[in-house]
């Protein structure tokens, strides 16, 4: 019950899509709960805030390989219902769509993981609900009206592994002028620009990346 503590239905789904006969779920190992344990790997699986894993990972990866999961909705449904969190008000799909370069936003918090030899990251690429409840009124502060209190899976329809810091050469495009910048990297990926810094911050990390220069106050970047 320690590791499905406040458990979103999002996490427990992919949990249970991830298990197979024989895993062990919610194990204590080296002083950590880990989600599926599986003869000698350890799945962990984060729907957001990879800075809480800073600690957590080295210290399972020193002795365990492990492998991290991280849901990226490439389609997603907004429900909204009443406060008992039952009553459907209005369904409705969500313009926007994720996309693989999505998970920078928190690989950004631990990237030189992928160095490490034990260590496999997989994206799973879903179709999830959004579940939004009404905000609690404050007084003397006007609250946002709707607040998101639950994520729920409807399938995974894709899985990218990256193992190794070569496979996030998939992260340059072929079309990049050699040397390039975080701007021209954006138009690239088709990516805000805040997004392709966090890109090449990663990518330097890793040893997949190398500054080359500058141009005015842009740094240049060429394939190490």
């Amino acid at each position: 019950m320690i590791g499905t503590f406040r458990e979103t239905g999002l996490h427990a789904a992919l949990k249970q899509h991830y298990a197979r006969p024989g895993d062990c779920l919610e194990v204590a190992v080296d002083g950590y709960i880990v989600d599926i344990v599986r003869d000698t790997e350890l799945i962990e699986i984060q729907t957001h805030n990879f800075a809480a894993l800073k600690r957590k990972l080295p210290r399972l990866l020193e002795r365990h390989r492990v492998r991290l999961v991280y849901p990226i909705a490439q389609a997603r449904w907004i429900t909204r219902v009443k406060a008992d969190r039952q009553t459907v008000i209005g369904r409705r799909k969500s313009p926007r769509r994720g996309a693989l370069e999505d998970l920078f936003v928190e690989l950004v918090s631990l990237p030189e993981l992928v160095l490490h030899p034990n260590f496999t990251l997989e994206v799973a690429l879903t179709h999830e609900e959004e579940i939004r409840c009404p905000r609690p009124v404050r007084r003397r502060r006007r609250a946002q009206p709707w607040s998101v209190c639950d994520r729920r899976l409807i399938e995974v329809i894709d899985t990218v592994v990256l193992a190794t810091p070569a496979d996030f050469g998939r992260f340059i495009p072929a079309s990049l002028p050699a040397p390039f910048t975080s701007h021209e990297l954006a138009q690239a990926l088709q990516c805000p620009v805040y997004l392709a810094h966090k890109v090449t911050y990663c990518l330097r990390k890793m040893g997949v990346l190398t500054v080359v220069g500058k141009r005015q106050r842009a740094w240049l970047y060429a394939q190490a």
